[in-house]
């Protein structure tokens, strides 16, 4: 069965940075109708830790769910756009691993990056995110943690290949964060 993508881009027009994961996981595990949604995934506990150092920052008070509202208005304000590099699947496991996503339909990236005239960078959070940007656009692939400067018509930029905020990929929070903090920074969102 092909799913596709359930969220439309997030994509403030003055956004410095695009963060591009692969594909949502499966609704059952969202706690909330946004981005790494997944109680289980840190992406919501790393930006808490980096910009106010509370891993909990973005958690509601029952911990039982992300508080969009508040993400949504960070974001808004740092800047930053989000949005995945397939906007249809096939699942082969019921799971969001990537291994298990067989990209049906990637996103066109280079659609997006037209969309926002400021932007400097993208950060994938993911081997299958990143394969996609290559498929796409002229860069060489960064070693986790690292970025590679590319070109996009008149604009010079970056691409950032983050650790995966996956429980599953196999880092502690901090040793992810220390890799977003260098992204951030570099890009003066710190």
């Amino acid at each position: 069965m092909i799913e596709h993508h359930p969220l439309e881009p997030f994509l403030p027009s003055h956004a410095k940075l695009l963060m591009l994961g692969s594909f949502p996981p499966p609704q059952k595990r969202w706690s909330m109708n946004f981005f790494y949604p997944n109680l289980q995934n840190d992406m919501w506990r790393i930006f808490g830790f980096l910009f106010f150092q509370d891993k909990e920052h973005f958690l509601r008070p029952d911990k039982k769910s992300f508080c969009q509202e508040a993400i949504v208005n960070f974001l808004t304000e740092k800047g930053i756009a989000l949005y995945d590099t397939a906007t249809a699947v096939r699942r082969l496991q019921d799971n969001a691993s990537d291994k298990f996503l067989e990209v049906v339909e990637p996103t066109d990236i280079r659609l997006l990056l037209k969309q926002l005239p400021q932007c400097q960078a993208i950060a994938t959070t993911g081997q299958k995110a990143t394969d996609i940007i290559r498929s796409q656009l002229e860069v060489q692939e960064p070693a986790v943690g690292h970025c590679e400067p590319f070109e996009f018509e008149d604009r010079n930029l970056q691409l950032y290949r983050m650790p995966s905020s996956s429980r599953a990929y196999p880092l502690a929070l901090q040793k992810k964060a220390d890799s977003y903090r260098f992204m951030f920074k570099h890009l003066g969102l710190l």
